[in-house]
């Protein structure tokens, strides 16, 4: 920008223009494809639902440390 004399704003225009003008190369490897496999989960369990049960068994741990606290805490009154 300096040693043209350009402006930010017009250098980036020109960068963009550049980049957008180029054609892009193939390669040699060809498309990306995914393999999918075999999960190995239970009969009865939905994939789609594992978020809920993560969640579940979070709430789960959070309301066992805290009954432990509390308990503690009732322990040295």
């Amino acid at each position: 920008m300096q040693r043209t004399r350009k402006s930010f704003k017009a250098t980036l225009n020109q960068a963009i223009r550049k980049g957008l003008g180029r054609e892009l190369r193939p390669t040699l490897e060809g498309p990306f494809k995914v393999e999918a496999l075999a999960m190995g989960l239970r009969a009865g369990v939905d994939p789609a639902h594992l978020n809920q049960l993560d969640d579940e068994i979070e709430v789960d741990a959070f309301l066992e440390r805290t009954g432990r606290l509390l308990r503690a805490a009732d322990v040295d009154k």
